[in-house]
């Protein structure tokens, strides 16, 4: 419980950002890809998931990867139940560089219907929450993704993350929301006001005490979330990437003051295996500084 209570503090506090590495088995190859590891060097998914976790272990291992810069990190329950080191990855995390974990608990997206992508059911989750409590997992994240500015089902995606959430809360785990805007929807300002109004609905509705994190997709209207980001049941709002390169996200993100990066692909920019290690920490430590730049403002 103490350290539940000092990763709270942290994540609510300390200036820094969330790295997100949890892409899983439909992401992994393109990751993989980027990183310069070809798909006909591994064979079947075991293999393949060794691959990503030596990519994500180098990655937590660099020295420029610490908690003086980084709030948390988002996990892949493959990551979670490998270690780092000789240890738990989670335990690394918070225990040799006082980064809070996460966990990715969704199970990837259906399909499109009025305009969104809700998440798949997501079988085993209270066990699934129970083995993340166990491993010392502070939150959880899971996304679904909003295409176009349709009410109806925006507020089937609001309805969705929530419910979830309240049985995520359930767990003692902060639940990180992720409603996803597209960047590349038609109408996306509009979409985005649909959705704040439908957050701030439920967030009201919230029993007194609790709170939960918010991961959305940088605004078109600069602080646009800026009243979820002060609201009394928000922990922490945290961008999402979304597909922009990593100097646009920056610029964008510091546009927008109180909102935090949480990066996946804009974070491992660049960085790949054939790299040295000097090479990598500083390629990381470049991505590191810049993405903290933007998430202070």
């Amino acid at each position: 419980m103490a350290a539940m209570r000092e990763m709270n503090d942290k994540v609510r506090e300390a200036n820094g950002f969330i790295a997100a590495l949890d892409q899983s088995g439909g992401s992994t190859p393109k990751a993989l890809r980027a990183y310069g590891v070809d798909d006909d060097q591994y064979s079947g998914d075991e293999e393949m998931f060794a691959a990503m976790h030596a990519m994500r272990s180098r990655i937590i291992t660099s020295p420029s990867f610490t908690g003086d810069h980084i709030l948390g990190a988002i996990l892949f329950e493959n990551t979670m139940d490998r270690t780092v080191e000789g240890r738990p990855t989670a335990a690394y995390l918070w225990e040799a560089k006082e980064v809070v974990p996460f966990l990715k608990v969704d199970k990837g997206l259906a399909d499109e219907s009025d305009g969104v992508q809700l998440m798949k059911p997501i079988p085993g989750l209270d066990e699934l929450c129970g083995r993340a409590v166990e491993c010392g997992v502070f939150g959880t994240k899971m996304r679904s993704v909003v295409a176009r500015a349709d009410e109806a089902g925006i507020d089937a995606i609001a309805d969705q993350q929530f419910d979830i959430g309240r049985q995520i809360l359930g767990h003692g785990l902060m639940p990180i929301l992720e409603p996803e805007v597209d960047i590349h929807s038609p109408d996306k300002p509009e979409a985005e006001a649909m959705l704040r109004a439908a957050i701030t609905e439920r967030l009201d509705g919230l029993d007194d005490g609790r709170q939960v994190m918010l991961k959305l997709t940088i605004p078109s209207v600069d602080d646009f979330y800026r009243d979820l980001i002060e609201h009394p049941r928000v922990l922490r709002v945290v961008a999402l990437s979304g597909g922009y390169p990593r100097d646009d996200a920056n610029a964008r993100l510091a546009r927008n003051h109180g909102m935090i990066a949480s990066f996946s692909r804009a974070l491992t920019e660049g960085l790949t295996a054939q790299l040295s290690d000097d090479e990598f920490d500083a390629q990381l430590r470049s991505a590191i500084e810049g993405i903290y730049a933007a998430s202070i403002t």
